[in-house]
């Protein structure tokens, strides 16, 4: 390759990640809950990552939920994020909007009733978890 041709082809990967990026952050604004949803989130991470980690670790729920979850906290301990943590509100913003998608996906694959096994909180917490996720018990 001559060195005309390295640097179209490093622009080119430059632009699919920005481009990766941007439709990610879209993505991302697309499912965050509404209202004051996104604060009760933030409040009720501590509990939600002890869920997560106690879904993650129960092998009676289906492997894909599984393999979801596991995901999910692989990206909560990587240093690196859709948008930085050092910005604020935002920065923390985006961890709360896709633990909340992924916890969308768990609630209707594995069932509430797996997950309110599990949920190491207060019965308040738990109801704020169910508005988050969109999911409401039927009486």
């Amino acid at each position: 390759m001559t060195g005309s041709s390295w640097w179209d082809l490093l622009i080119g990967i430059l632009a699919a990640l920005l481009l990766a990026w941007l439709a990610l952050l879209i993505a991302l604004v697309i499912v965050r809950p509404r209202g004051g949803l996104l604060r009760e989130a933030l409040r009720l991470l501590p509990d939600v990552l002890r869920l997560v980690r106690r879904l993650a670790a129960d092998r009676s729920l289906p492997r894909g939920v599984r393999i979801r979850l596991g995901l999910l906290l692989a990206y909560l301990a990587m240093p690196i994020d859709v948008i930085p943590d050092f910005i604020p509100v935002l920065g923390y913003a985006d961890d709360a909007i896709i633990v909340t998608a992924v916890l969308r996906g768990v609630v209707r694959r594995a069932g509430l009733d797996a997950v309110r096994a599990h949920w190491p909180g207060t019965d308040d917490g738990f109801a704020a978890l169910t508005r988050l996720t969109g999911i409401h018990r039927l009486p």
